[in-house]
């Protein structure tokens, strides 16, 4: 976990700090669970992919229409692009998906793929 301490605001409104927060004068890290690297802990990864979530389930997005009548559409929509940014999308930085990476799948999988294990 990283807790970050922030400078105080000094009041002056300038208009490009409007809506970013103030300086960062420390972080603190602690260790949650596991043994990670000190070094390495970050909110960025995760900070990341909330991010991509929220662009690619509209249903996340803020002030949108977008929405489920039923909780379990709203599961099926977030289960479905975990699906797909997992076993379809190729990421620049790998150049395959994550699930090749972390060696559970072999290959790459098309929409159809996807669509035919849901069925």
């Amino acid at each position: 976990m990283a807790i970050k301490q922030y400078g105080a605001d000094s009041g002056q409104h300038h208009q490009e700090r409007r809506y970013s927060a103030p300086e960062v004068t420390s972080i603190d890290r602690r260790v949650v669970a596991g043994r990670p690297e000190m070094d390495l802990i970050s909110t960025s990864h995760v900070e990341r992919l909330n991010g991509t979530t929220r662009d690619h389930v509209k249903r996340l997005a803020r002030l949108t229409y977008a929405f489920s009548k039923k909780l379990e559409y709203f599961e099926a929509a977030v289960a479905l692009h975990f699906a797909y940014y997992n076993l379809v999308r190729t990421h620049n930085m790998l150049k395959m998906t994550p699930a090749m990476y972390a060696g559970i799948e072999k290959d790459f999988w098309s929409v159809g793929d996807l669509v035919e294990a849901t069925l």
